[in-house]
């Protein structure tokens, strides 16, 4: 293996518990955050914002996921606290242009998560059939990263609109609708121990459900009462959902993944 190479795999931290639980929290704070700028600041600052709140919070944020993109695919080799903010930004952006399809355009949750879906898988396919390989550890070129972003990005924005389909459209609330997230996670980890599917399918698998896992809990934290939330500030669980990613990045510091080549 080159130096460049192992550089590259480097940048991709090692997937354990510990990188789950930040993932989940990423992306509830994903939703809170999200939420905090197109529906708390904007709606309270921009007169008239109601149809365009998504939208300018999607190119916000946009704008945010390219540049960490950027940092992340220009780092020498895997830094924490880069790679997690990217992941936010991820959680962000998909947040608000999962909104705006569904809302604003009117697609709703249903065509939304349909056609989201037909581009992860298309994603990954594209990614399987031009590399060879979506395993983590394979994450060793920038082509491959490039594809390692989009995949995550289009998962991200799946997840919001499947969070809001299980928990609006079919009625199961925020509670259920994680209670059926957190069931189908269980059972990718059962799967992962007991079985010999493919386990790059199977940290997508998981990778793309912990996504409407943090959107309703997210969705629980700060909706209104009369909807089935806590009507928490956004602003506050937000800065919470922050402290305790940095809190736990501090304390039990990540180690860099290492390829199985």
């Amino acid at each position: 293996m080159t130096d460049d190479h192992r550089e590259l795999v480097a940048k991709v931290p090692e997937v354990t518990l510990l990188f789950w639980i930040i993932k989940i929290l990423a992306t509830t704070l994903g939703e809170t955050g999200g939420d905090a700028v197109t529906m708390s600041w904007l709606g309270e600052t921009t007169p008239g914002a109601n149809g365009f709140g998504y939208l300018i919070g999607t190119g916000i944020f946009g704008a945010i996921f390219v540049a960490s993109v950027i940092a992340q695919m220009k780092a020498k080799k895997f830094q924490p606290a880069l790679y997690w903010f990217t992941i936010i930004a991820t959680t962000t952006v998909g947040t608000t242009l999962a909104d705006y399809c569904t809302r604003s355009i009117g697609i709703g949750y249903t065509g939304g998560s349909a056609i989201l879906l037909v581009c992860v898988i298309a994603s990954l396919l594209i990614w399987r059939r031009s590399t060879g390989s979506i395993a983590i550890d394979t994450v060793n070129t920038p082509k491959v990263e490039v594809f390692y972003w989009v995949t995550i990005m289009f998962s991200q924005t799946l997840g919001t609109a499947l969070g809001d389909w299980v928990s609006d459209t079919i009625e199961l609330g925020y509670l259920g609708a994680a209670g059926i997230f957190g069931g189908l996670l269980v059972l990718t980890a059962l799967a992962y121990y007991f079985t010999a599917f493919s386990r790059a399918v199977l940290f997508w698998i998981a990778f793309i459900l912990t996504r409407p896992l943090g959107a309703v809990v997210g969705d629980f934290l700060d909706k209104p009462v009369t909807k089935g939330g806590l009507n928490l500030s956004r602003y506050s669980a937000t800065a919470a959902l922050v402290a305790v990613i940095v809190a736990l990045m501090v304390i039990f510091p990540q180690k860099p993944a290492q390829s199985a080549h």
